[in-house]
């Protein structure tokens, strides 16, 4: 099955594009609006196509004694509840426009993750044209369905899940009629473990679903986003911050600017050296072949009317005679003139 592809403003998302890539700022603006901005910065000028922060309304999240993610204890403590550190990351519809109209100006795709129905209303009011739907709500089937039924592009990290809890969320937009998802794979670990991330599991829901499939990458450093994009990942998502030891739930696991910058030129770089497949020489390579392969060479001197032996050549550099294989086709001839040694032998030598 041929994985479709998906239309994200302007931008199409798919095998044989160039790969999305989102630079996901999350929470990491602690409840800020001129840090939310200065991450909208960050991101453009690191030649990310997208930023994303998320929308919750705390109230509809959790519950008041929900307990907080073990990375979460490690990185805000044990003193509040899951509710209480929400409560203070949630951004007002004000900061929504103040950011969209940033992310505008720096020709970036504002995108945003709702958790749950109110705010996925609140996010298609607003304008935005693709939703970011998170992995704790893969199996959040009636959410799923809320949103399918939208009938705008929506990107699926499907952490935690099997494919057989992919399926049933991909048959929910089937069913609502609407095609355009991406699926990315996602391991929820905060740093993820390398071992623990089984890239190859794109190609498996990519097989499965006939759908663009990209990954969230939640390890330390940019090495495995670089190895997705190179089996063909068509989105990757990356969480960033200013400052990694800065105070927050999602800091510790975020790329700097410098790495953020670093790991796209390297995804560029990446891309452009996957090449459409084809194996022919490279234009760039003609002169070392003209250096480093041989040509047919007149071991001594050959004289006039003589028939040509395998005894009377030799093969040596450069190669810009005739190549080895002619070999075959040279013996048997006759010179047409004395040849001198060191000559590399020509069609117009011989009879």
């Amino acid at each position: 099955m041929s994985p479709r592809s998906v239309q994200f403003g302007d931008r199409r998302i798919g095998v044989g594009y160039p790969c999305f890539l989102i630079a996901e700022a999350g929470v990491n603006h602690n409840g800020d609006l001129s840090l939310a901005h200065r991450l909208v910065d960050v991101a453009a000028d690191a030649g990310a196509d997208a930023v994303k922060f998320q929308t919750f309304k705390t109230e509809r999240l959790v519950t008041a004694d929900a307990p907080k993610a073990a990375y979460q204890k490690r990185t805000t403590g044990e003193d509040e509840s899951q509710f209480q550190l929400l409560k203070r990351l949630e951004l007002t519809h004000e900061m929504h426009l103040e950011l969209m109209a940033h992310c505008q100006s720096r020709n970036l795709l504002f995108l945003s993750t709702p958790f749950e129905e109110e705010s996925a209303d609140e996010l298609v009011q607003l304008g935005l044209k693709v939703l970011k739907l998170p992995s704790g709500e893969l199996t959040n089937l009636p959410f799923m369905d809320h949103v399918a039924r939208k009938k705008i592009p929506v990107i699926l990290s499907t952490g935690m899940g099997s494919l057989g809890e992919v399926e049933q969320a991909v048959q929910i937009f089937q069913a609502a009629g609407n095609a355009q998802l991406v699926l990315l794979h996602c391991v929820s670990n905060y740093p993820t473990d390398p071992a623990d991330c089984n890239l190859r599991a794109m190609r498996t829901m990519e097989a499965a679903f006939g759908l663009p499939v990209g990954f969230s990458d939640h390890t330390d450093g940019i090495q495995i986003a670089l190895a997705a994009v190179a089996l063909g990942a068509c989105v990757i998502e990356k969480h960033f911050t200013l400052d990694r030891n800065a105070p927050g739930p999602d800091h510790r696991a975020s790329l700097e600017p410098d790495e953020l910058t670093k790991m796209i030129h390297g995804i560029r770089s990446v891309e452009s050296a996957l090449g459409d497949g084809r194996k022919l020489p490279a234009t760039t390579e003609r002169n070392t072949a003209e250096v480093a392969r041989k040509s047919i060479v007149a071991d001594s001197e050959i004289p006039a009317d003589c028939v040509i032996t395998t005894e009377m050549l030799v093969l040596k550099r450069p190669g810009t005679g005739l190549p080895p294989a002619m070999l075959p086709h040279i013996t048997g001839r006759t010179s047409r003139r004395v040849i001198p040694a060191g000559s590399l032998i020509t069609w117009e030598m011989l009879t």
